[in-house]
């Protein structure tokens, strides 16, 4: 075996060579052209191959390529935290944005951050950080430590200092009463957040959550009056509310952040009360054009800071890197400018979103009982297909058949790329593909690549033992 110098993810999988990128469409060195259902592992929101990114970039890049922060501040910098600070709302007026070079150092950076502000506001004991099993918020030690991705942890636990982790709704599989539309589980499970944190003995610091489960679990959403009850016992016990937006944020789901499907921004009591202390985001945060995260905190938690010590004791050489930056600003003004996050509300009729349900549901329906598919569930352009082994039972497939990757496999001889995940059952069992398209996919590129995703399954099914 000709072994690449490259150390990839696995040396059990060949990997095509990409050359470029257009809209929804990738093309490897051999010519094969592809449509991103995925978009590339839910980063691309903007679509490939936007020149006006690239130029920002370029342009960024002849002017000032890197400066460190702990010397100077940049202009990209200010104006890119201001549009942002505004793009994620009223309760995150007057905060600020630490700037990072990705999702994990984000994730680092919130646990951090939430623990010393508890430390500034007279709190030292508070530094524990709970979060939700079936769970994932990065790959370095403390993200992993909140994660709860049985295959991503295991062989780490050694390294990894353990918190509470508690339950997440998952009616499709629901171990509660769900004949209310699930608002009875949303309450079981924010009851289960509260036990926990009564355990810490007053040593809780935060609880970080996805508002869409990403990919672990894939697309879950919150059951009605989850969120508004966890926040509720979040502020009751001094415990600061952390939202995961890595995947889900940056209009994804047809809101600016995922959020904001429970929170009313515009104060006239339409919405409900979710507005998170901080939020994460990165992958959409700058379409995969350069690598970008960001720790948006709200002027609660920055006061803290700058009326108390005055310094955040953290910092990366990369955090605020102007090229980055100067990507992250030209994205958001473009999806702005394209209107993308209202095509990305399913909720909407007539958006591409809209379409893409419709075309999952249909999918979904077509599927004949003795089928392979168990669900589908999402929001916005973030959506996952569970499959099963037995409809009735929903008994999933053995974990060592990896269904998921067969699907995957047969989807990409077809040039259609999807996200396989095993696990969403148990943290072994359960396999599902995340789908995620970047906004300015067509109807007939949705209609196309469904047909291709039904052959795949079709495959997959058919080759089975």
């Amino acid at each position: 075996m000709n072994r690449s110098a490259v150390f990839r993810r696995s040396f059990r999988k060949d990997f095509p060579t990409a050359v470029r990128g257009e809209g929804v469409y990738l093309w490897d060195a051999a010519g094969q052209k592809y449509l991103d259902l995925s978009g590339s592992a839910a980063v691309n929101f903007i679509g490939h191959g936007v020149p006006e990114i690239s130029a920002a970039m370029a342009e960024q890049a002849s002017k000032l390529e890197f400066v460190h922060t702990s010397q100077f501040t940049t202009t990209v910098a200010e104006e890119y935290a201001q549009e942002l600070l505004a793009f994620a709302g009223e309760s995150f007026r007057s905060g600020a944005v630490y700037f990072t070079s990705g999702g994990s150092e984000s994730i680092e950076t919130a646990l951090k951050l939430a623990r010393q502000y508890q430390v500034e506001i007279g709190q030292s004991r508070r530094y524990q950080i709970l979060s939700r099993k079936q769970s994932y918020h990065g790959s370095t030690l403390g993200a992993l430590s909140v994660s709860g991705n049985k295959r991503r942890r295991e062989i780490y636990l050694p390294m990894v200092r353990e918190f509470p982790h508690v339950g997440m709704p998952y009616c499709y599989r629901c171990a509660f009463d769900c004949t209310d539309g699930c608002r009875n589980c949303g309450q079981e499970y924010a009851a289960e957040l509260e036990r926990a944190i009564d355990t810490t003995n007053g040593e809780a610091a935060a609880f970080i959550f996805e508002p869409l489960s990403g990919a672990t679990l894939g697309a879950v959403v919150p059951p009605p009056g989850y969120l508004q009850t966890v926040v509720e016992i979040c502020r009751r016990h001094g415990v600061l509310l952390i939202a995961d937006e890595v995947m889900t944020g940056m209009g994804r789901t047809g809101r600016n952040f995922a959020v904001d499907h429970w929170f009313d921004k515009s104060g006239l009591g339409q919405g409900g009360t979710v507005a998170p202390d901080i939020i994460v985001a990165a992958k959409g945060l700058s379409s995969g054009y350069a690598p970008l995260g960001a720790v948006i905190a709200s002027n609660k938690v920055i006061d803290a800071i700058a009326a108390g010590s005055g310094a955040f004791l953290h910092g990366f050489t990369y955090n605020a890197h102007p090229i980055s930056l100067a990507a992250g600003r030209a994205v958001v003004r473009h999806l702005q400018a394209k209107k993308l996050v209202e095509a990305a509300d399913s909720s909407r009729p007539g958006t591409v979103a809209a379409g893409f349900k419709k075309a999952l549901e249909a999918l979904r329906d077509s599927d004949p009982p003795t089928g392979v598919i168990g669900d589908v569930r999402g929001l916005g352009l973030l959506w996952a297909v569970e499959f099963v082994a037995d409809k009735k039972s929903k008994q999933p497939f053995a974990p060592e058949l990896n269904f998921a990757a067969l699907i995957g496999a047969a989807a990409m001889k077809r040039g259609l790329v999807v996200y396989p995940m095993q696990g969403c059952v148990d943290g072994v069992s359960g396999d599902h593909l995340l789908l995620a398209p970047p906004a300015v996919i067509t109807p007939d590129e949705i209609t196309w690549a469904t047909e291709q995703l039904r052959q795949s399954i079709d495959e997959a099914a058919s080759a089975l033992p």
